[in-house]
């Protein structure tokens, strides 16, 4: 009996390492991210990082329903998911019958997602494996290489095999963990330290161009309202990163952005001039510097526009800080 409890309470362990998160109850992305680190830390360094191609598109409806049907037994709720999944979609003004996949972007799908992966869950868990998973993404880690192909193998097989779903081989590999990606985050060392990937930073470097693209026809005001919306957003998902330096930089680069975007708006050199003087530039300063045939990204860091266009004076004016942003959600890490 004590060995039955003892074995009981090491799966019970077990499980509690092995997650299954998105579209649940008190579980998130950042929630996904941590265990992946917690982890790591626990001395995991072998994954599996399996990417299943067009999954919504690709679900099977009687395999599905099937899943559905061991909980939900109102015949009328039934019909009613299956003429759901049966819709069909508009192309070029015609319908176009679905005999598979799931509606993108309904409250529905992500539900049915989850039925249909939970049998994948419990697998894993039978099989006392280190997992998590978010929505149809997920991490399986192991101790060893060796290990990790063995596991590819099974939970290939399992997925297309049981649950008639297809692997894209292109994207899916066995790898170490250190450097790994899920959900916009990168883990690195021993340690698992929380970075944002490379992936991320160079679509939010390519949101932030468009944001501040000095053609756009439109105010100051109007623009940095526009910026802040997108960088709390940002930094409320991203606030995990664990390197402040990263952060810092990036508050630097969209200063020298919007400073650009004054210099071009004053255009004229007799403008930029006044606008100068009336920042407190001296006025030697202001004409040597107004008069200046150089671009506006070369203009923005020089030290006529850094005291002009001070810190303070763009923060006065509704700039929103990252790295500020970022302080202040320090008790998000403190647990990661």
């Amino acid at each position: 009996m004590g060995r039955q409890l003892s074995r009981k309470s090491s799966f019970q362990q077990v499980i509690s390492r092995a997650i299954a998160l998105g579209f649940r109850p008190k579980r998130s992305a950042h929630g996904a991210v941590k265990q992946i680190q917690a982890t790591i830390r626990s001395g995991y360094r072998h994954c599996v990082d399996m990417d299943l191609s067009k999954f919504f598109d690709k679900v099977q409806h009687d395999v599905l329903l099937v899943r559905v049907a061991r909980k939900v037994h109102d015949k009328r709720l039934l019909k009613l998911i299956g003429r759901y999944l049966r819709a069909g979609v508009m192309v070029d003004g015609i319908r176009q019958t679905t005999s598979e996949g799931t509606m993108q972007g309904g409250p529905l799908s992500p539900l049915l997602a989850n039925i249909l992966l939970d049998d994948f869950d419990k697998e894993l868990e039978r099989r006392e494996l280190r997992f998590v998973r978010y929505a149809d993404d997920f991490l399986v880690f192991t101790k060893t290489a060796a290990a990790a192909e063995r596991v590819y193998r099974s939970v290939e097989s399992y997925l297309t095999r049981k649950l008639k779903l297809v692997v894209n081989h292109q994207k899916s590999r066995v790898c170490s963990a250190n450097g790994v990606e899920f959900l916009g985050y990168q883990f690195h060392g021993y340690s698992g330290q929380i970075r944002i990937s490379p992936k991320s930073l160079a679509k939010f470097n390519e949101r932030i161009h468009e944001i501040l693209n000095r053609n756009r026809g439109m105010s100051m005001t109007s623009r940095l309202a526009e910026l802040k919306l997108y960088l709390r957003g940002w930094i409320g998902y991203f606030a995990l990163e664990q390197r402040k330096t990263i952060l810092t930089d990036m508050d630097k680069r969209i200063r020298r952005l919007i400073r650009a975007c004054y210099w071009k708006s004053w255009r004229l050199p007799r403008t930029r001039i006044s606008k100068l003087i009336g920042l407190g530039i001296s006025k030697s300063d202001a004409f040597a510097f107004g008069n200046s045939r150089k671009g506006h990204m070369r203009m923005s860091p020089t030290s006529a526009l850094q005291r002009g266009l001070s810190n303070a004076y763009l923060a006065a004016r509704g700039l929103f800080n990252l790295t500020d942003r970022w302080s202040e959600l320090a008790p998000l890490r403190r647990t990661a």
